[in-house]
């Protein structure tokens, strides 16, 4: 009897050894993760939570969360990009100090951060083990953090899936807007209280550049000179009124309430008054306004959003 059950431990072991692997993640660091992770808890879930729970991975819990579930800015991402009726990761802390006993009551499998949480990696590695996935500009582009997060989580087939379905909706945008757009230009922009061009990672530049556009170039002296981020890079008002794309994209700030159309112009009016006198595409209606809380996450659901605004653009021309 001794015996049977010193071998089914055996056999246990080895399974539980079978499923988990070894990868390298964005600081360098070689990691054992689990082949496919059942509870996985994200230092960012906008940039990591919203792409996994597209994938159907369980996301159980999410830094930038308060303890009763609600996320700490006024914009449920979740709900924005992925629609209403998802179940919500419970938070460990919504800003400063992680809450380590409440991390280790959620018992994860996996921790996934950004490779900006590379000091936090000792920390956090007591309680599960844990990936940086790289995210910032320069890095990361489009999508691809979902495909990378697909692959990591052992749902590349589900990424697949995902990918064909945009390939489909995108064939659709392109007949939709009634021409070529290869070899045109395209410039999108994120108003907080200032200017910002958006850099190369979120579903919506995937989505103008699938359709054709190429990202306008832009001077390094346009720029304000203010720092960058995983997203934007500050642009001054003076260059940004010289500009010229073949299609502006503008977008409002996450914690605005007023980010459809009207309340998009009433901000940038804000910043540059009577812009819409002497910006070229505006004057041309060469302006698409897209929702920065649906379109700005590096997921197949943000760049379907960006299609969408894209295609309602096009037929109200």
């Amino acid at each position: 009897m001794r015996i049977a059950i010193l071998v089914a431990a055996l056999l246990a072991a080895g399974t539980s050894l079978a499923a988990d692997r070894s990868v390298t993640d964005a600081g360098g660091r070689t990691v054992s993760v689990p082949e496919k992770p059942q509870r996985i808890v994200v230092m960012h879930e906008p940039l990591l939570g919203v792409p996994l729970m597209d994938l159907g991975a369980n996301v159980v819990g999410a830094y930038g969360r308060n303890s009763d579930g609600k996320f700490a800015t006024a914009v449920d991402f979740v709900d924005t990009v992925l629609g209403e009726g998802h179940a919500k990761p419970k938070g460990f802390g919504a800003v400063g100090q992680i809450d380590l006993e409440k991390l280790r009551a959620l018992q994860p499998d996996l921790i996934v951060a950004t490779e900006m949480d590379g000091g936090k990696a000792a920390q956090l590695s007591t309680v599960a083990p844990v990936y940086l996935q790289k995210v910032s500009t320069g890095h990361a582009y489009g999508f691809n953090v979902e495909e990378s997060l697909a692959g990591l989580v052992g749902r590349s087939d589900i990424f697949a899936e995902r990918r064909k379905a945009y390939d489909e909706r995108l064939t659709a945008v392109k007949k939709a807007l009634g021409e070529d757009a290869s070899g045109k230009t395209y410039l999108a922009i994120l108003l907080t209280d200032q200017i910002n061009a958006v850099g190369d990672m979120s579903g919506a530049v995937q989505a103008l550049e699938d359709l054709g556009y190429t990202r306008l170039k832009i001077d390094n002296a346009a720029s304000s000179g203010g720092m960058g981020s995983t997203l934007t890079v500050p642009l001054s008002p003076e260059a940004f009124g010289k500009l010229n794309p073949d299609l502006l994209v503008v977008m409002n700030s996450y914690t605005s309430p007023a980010r459809g159309e009207a309340g998009t112009r009433a901000a940038l009016e804000k910043i540059i008054p009577g812009w819409e006198r002497f910006v070229k595409p505006a004057r041309d209606g060469r302006i698409v306004f897209f929702d920065s809380t649906k379109v700005t996450t590096p997921s197949i659901p943000s760049a379907l959003h960006a299609l969408d605004a894209v295609e309602s653009w096009a037929s109200r021309r």
